[in-house]
């Protein structure tokens, strides 16, 4: 009975102060957000594009400072994430308001937006066998065609306004499959559905597939499955004929931007071996958008590399695929910015801190960026 009263005790004090916080909340003050005039980004780097990441920033004013200070710097497209969990709790229902106000502040910014759809599977949608461990990324081929209802509505509520979307991310990898044995056949599957749909919503949209993560794991690894031999793979299954453009990341680590490519190499320029793949099977006419990339300034990480030359080689990246990839559409940064502090080497791959001081990186890049 003392134990039941002392919970119950506690359940009221959890309440009342969830209570409190909620009406200190929503009686504080906040900026109030005007769009004002469409914006025009200048730039004489087009090449430059960076992964906003604003799928948890749930502020407007945050929301729109962010994209301002992405188009004062001078890049002209964003990647953002919009989870299919997030906007379809309930089958068939649709909640686009978070989605909207992104995109249309985007708009106003005048940045070009490369939607990433995927990755969170709704509750209703996901059905892992028994005795698995639960993951929000297990999508069974069930339900592939739920997916692919996910991705026409997305598409025909934005059609005009998000032009290019990405299936997906790194399907090669075990975390990002639902925490089991990837399947690049199974994954082409998805990537029909997803493809048929959004050219149903609306013909003129572009389909990225792959959106592959650099790694080196051999098949039959529990993490992950070699980039090279997914896409390979991808290909025998057929999937040429589903993707206008293919999405791969391309992470410099401890390497200058200008290291050779190797297949047993992790480096910037891996991804020049997935284009002789391309080649290979007929679609050298197919771009490539690099939609993540970057490198990382911890001084605890042992992938890291110093401040300094995490500007040179980030600039050098740009100016590499300018000179070098007719075929990349844009070099996607990862990450511009979050919402909260990571507490983790991931802090040290962004150009803004989450108060919206600007780093030497984003200075640097903005300088470039001009020039």
């Amino acid at each position: 009975m003392f134990l039941s009263k002392l919970r119950q005790r506690r359940g009221w004090i959890v309440r009342a102060a969830l209570a409190a916080m909620l009406f200190t909340w929503a009686n504080t003050p906040r900026p109030l957000v005007f769009l004002g005039p469409p914006q025009t980004v200048q730039t004489r780097h087009p090449v430059l594009c960076v992964h906003t990441r604003l799928t948890d920033e749930v502020e407007p004013w945050k929301i729109l400072r962010t994209l301002e200070m992405v188009r004062e710097m001078g890049a002209p497209t964003i990647v953002e994430y919009f989870p299919w969990a997030y906007y379809e709790g309930q089958k068939g229902r649709f909640a686009w308001g978070h989605a909207d106000m992104v995109v249309d502040f985007a708009r106003n910014q005048g940045l070009t937006v490369v939607a990433r759809l995927g990755g969170l599977v709704p509750d209703w949608a996901r059905r892992q066998p028994d005795g698995t461990l639960p993951m929000d990324t297990y999508l069974d081929a069930d339900h592939f065609a739920d997916f692919g209802d996910y991705v026409y509505a997305f598409v025909a509520h934005f059609k005009g306004r998000v032009r290019h979307v990405i299936v997906w991310n790194e399907p090669n990898v075990t975390l990002e499959w639902g925490f089991r044995p990837v399947d690049p056949e199974a994954y082409t599957n998805l990537l029909r559905m997803a493809y048929t749909r959004a050219k149903e919503a609306d013909p003129a949209v572009l389909v990225l597939g792959g959106a592959l993560a650099p790694t080196l794991e051999p098949e039959g690894s529990d993490l992950a499955l070699n980039d090279l031999i997914y896409l390979e793979r991808m290909y025998a299954a057929g999937a040429g004929q589903y993707f206008d453009v293919l999405a791969a990341h391309a992470y410099g680590l401890k390497f200058p931007p200008d290291e050779p490519p190797a297949r047993e190499a992790l480096n910037f320029r891996r991804v020049e071996l997935l284009r002789e793949i391309m080649d290979a099977h007929g679609d050298a006419d197919k771009p490539i958008t690099i939609t993540e990339s970057g490198w990382n300034d911890s001084p605890r990480w042992t992938k890291a590399v110093k401040p300094g030359a995490r500007i040179d080689d980030t600039i050098g990246g740009y100016e590499w695929a300018e000179a070098h990839w007719p075929w990349a559409q844009t070099v996607c940064t990862w990450a511009f910015r979050y919402p909260a502090p990571q507490h983790s080497y991931g802090d040290y791959f962004t150009f803004v801190t989450p108060e919206f001081q600007p780093k030497l990186i984003y200075e640097a890049v903005k300088e470039w960026a001009t020039r």
